[in-house]
């Protein structure tokens, strides 16, 4: 099993993890859009990353 499905295993497994990470991914969109082109991208992408990384602290 690779790191990545270990990943989908626990996004898939807690429900409200997926819906943290799409908030959080959310509003670092919404952050970085002053930043031309990419800057969305990697902001969603560092929100979502957040709330994976505090997945076990709530």
């Amino acid at each position: 099993m690779s790191k990545l499905d270990d990943v989908r295993a626990r996004i898939n497994g807690n429900p409200s993890l997926g819906k943290k990470m799409a908030k959080y991914g959310a509003i670092g969109a919404i952050v970085a859009i002053p930043l031309p082109f990419i800057g969305p991208v990697i902001g969603a992408t560092l929100g979502a990353g957040i709330a994976y990384l505090r997945r076990d602290k709530a």
